[in-house]
Parts: structure tokens; sequence; C-alpha cells
């Protein structure tokens, strides 16, 4: 029996009707459902490109994107766009590893504005009295600050991102007594091609390392005598209505402030938007307005195209053809909370694209390509 190449023709396209699934459309685009303390907008109405918002599904679909679980997008305090990947969804609580350092140092502005800890002056040494004698006596060991390890320039030898650094957390991460681990670390030594606090911008040189952010939040521990993640609860959770989470913990109990903890992608936009209005989330003073700018005011040079606050990221992003500050919580994987004071901006990228070097280029770009390229004119 013979077969028409029309009924051919008929047959491919019923299958390929049937295993293609179709490309997002700006005609796809669904307004978010209210809930959770967050009111919704329709980015329609609002004015917003969503056709960026679909491009940037089919990029995901296509693998363009990798690894992207959710995609959250809150302006004026409302929530205009919202997606999830690759098995996510709005219940996923995600690892957003150093994201956590950004919480960190709002938990030490929550114990400053407490009076528990008396400022960002405040010796490290002196929380730990039961770990000394440390190794590497030295009396500007004892001179390090609390504001040493929120701008990431204590003069500990701790680089994360040198394998040969003292201090690397993987190093640390093998050790059974972490906090031992970072009080018994060496003063750094400054090579002839490494600048010194005295010639860096702001006086600070500075030197990624976790170990540091780890002590931050277990002097937060000591000062309040709760666990990290107790009074995280207290002070972040419970005000912002978020009622699931996850803290890490050191192997001998020590709440882990420098990575690894676990928020739904909804409850991150509450970080953000905590920053972008100065400690307050619908008109409840949260944490002080005097701490949130001193923790988002540059401190200290990361690199030459980022600077850094107290465990904030400070890059600058295209908006309208104009350069702005965007303040950032940021992690391995490419996980980030976003905020742009200038658009009244927060957006949440959450990834598992860990020790990826595809991760944290992808994320900026998913920022910078498409959702602020899709903002109102």
């Amino acid at each position: 029996m013979s077969v028409q190449p029309s009924s051919i023709l008929r047959r491919l396209a019923f299958c390929l009707a049937f295993f293609v699934v179709p490309l997002a459309t700006a005609a796809d685009y669904r307004p978010p459902a209210p809930g959770g303390g967050w009111p919704s907008a329709d980015a329609r109405t609002e004015g917003w490109d969503t056709g960026r918002f679909a491009a940037l599904e089919a990029a995901v679909t296509d693998g363009t994107f990798k690894n992207i679980a959710s995609v959250v997008v809150v302006r004026d305090g409302k929530l205009v766009y919202e997606a999830y990947f690759n098995g996510a969804n709005a219940d996923t609580l995600n690892d957003v590893r150093s994201a956590s350092k950004s919480l960190t140092a709002l938990l030490v502005g929550a114990a400053i504005d407490r009076k528990l800890i008396p400022g960002v002056d405040a010796k490290v040494y002196s929380y730990f009295p039961d770990k000394q004698p440390v190794q590497h006596p030295d009396p500007r060991k004892q001179a390090i600050a609390l504001e040493d390890l929120l701008t990431m320039s204590s003069l500990w030898e701790c680089d994360d991102d040198n394998a040969f650094s003292s201090g690397n957390e993987e190093r640390m991460y093998v050790t059974e007594d972490w906090l031992q681990f970072a009080l018994d670390l060496p003063i750094k030594g400054f090579a002839p091609w490494m600048t010194k606090p005295a010639d860096s911008p702001h006086g600070r040189s500075f030197s990624y390392c976790t170990a540091g952010s780890f002590v931050a939040g277990a002097i937060v521990e000591r000062a309040t005598k709760k666990p990290l993640a107790s009074f995280a609860a207290e002070a972040l959770e419970r005000p912002l209505g978020i009622a699931d989470s996850h803290w890490n913990v050191s192997p001998l109990g020590v709440g882990m402030g420098g990575g690894g903890t676990r928020y739904r992608s909804r409850d991150l936009a509450k970080f953000g938007q905590l920053a972008l209005d100065e400690g307050r989330w619908q008109g409840r003073q949260v944490i002080s307005t005097a701490w949130m700018r001193q923790m988002l005011s540059v401190h200290a040079q990361a690199r030459e195209d980022a600077d850094y606050g107290y465990l904030w990221w400070c890059f600058h992003f295209k908006a309208h053809g104009r350069d702005q500050p965007v303040w950032a919580m940021s992690g391995n994987g490419g996980n980030y909370v976003f905020t742009m004071p200038a658009e009244h901006l927060v957006a949440v990228v959450t990834s598992t694209a860990y020790n990826q070097r595809y991760a944290h280029p992808q994320s900026q770009k998913i920022f910078s390509d498409y959702i602020l390229k899709a903002l109102p004119n």
C-alpha cells in the first residue's frame, strides 16, 4: 500500500505538535498570585516589556541559561514576575550559599540595635576567651574588629580565592573546630605585587574570607546567647513573615554565618525589600535605618568592577541608559538578590550551578539583559 506524501506530512506535523513544547510568548504572561505578605501587580498594565520575560523563559528552556531554579521580580513593593524552572517551585528552599553572609550582616545590625554588641569596633578575640591562647599570637590579631570581618579586610591570612591560603574555607571544613581554625590564623604578609591596606581604596585590603563571616556569626551567638538560627527567626524571619528556612551549623554546633542557608524565593525577595526600604517591612522597622545605611555604604573595593559594604556587594548596572548602583546578596551557583534603589527594584535569581564558571555571569546577564531591559520606560 502506498502512502501519499500529504499523509506523511500530516503525521509528522502531529508528532511535532505532540513532542515540541511551545516557547513562551508575551501573551503567556500571568501576574504572580499575591500571598506570603506580598501584593502583586500586572506587569502589562505597569508598562513592563513582558516579551523580555518570555525570552528569558525560552532561554532557560533551550539551555542557554543552565540550572536556573527561579526568577522573582518586585517593583514598588509588588510582585510583578515569578517563574520556576528545573523542578523548583514556590516552596523550594534554595541553598543560596554565600548570599547567607548578607543575612549575617543583618543579624549583626539587629544585635547592635538591641545593644547586645556595642558596635562594629568590638574586638573579635574578646568574645572567645575560651579559645585562647591562640596560635601565631600577635598584637595585631587582638586589634581585629568586627568591622574588619564585615568588610573582608582583616589581617588574617585568609583568601578563599587562593587554594594555598592558610584560611581557605576548604581547609576549615575538614577541621572540627572552625572557630579555633579561624582564630589561630596567622597575620597575612603583603608580597610586593599586593596592595597594602594603606594604599587601598577606603584603607582596606579586601580578601574574600568565609571563615571571617563564620566568626562574625559566632560573635552574634555569643552576644545574644542564642543559636544563630534562633536569633535569625526572632530578629528577621518572624517580623518578615518567613515560616520556613534552614541554617547550617559547624561540627561543634556553631551557626554557619558564612553560607548554606536555605530560603524560598519570595522570602529572599523580602531581604531585598528590607534593604530597599532601609530596614522597614510593611511599615514596621525591623532593622534600624542607621544600620541599613551603614551596611549599604561602600567600605572596601572588592574588585575593579565591584565594591563592598558589610557583607553586601555593590555592582553597577545600566537601567534606561544610566549607570546605577545595585546592592546584592551573592552566592555560589549564581544565587542573587539584587536591589536597585533608583528603580525601586528587587530581583531574585536562584540557581544550582554550583562551582560552575558560567554561574555568576549568567545570573548577572539575566538581571541586566532581561529584567532591566523589561523595565517600564
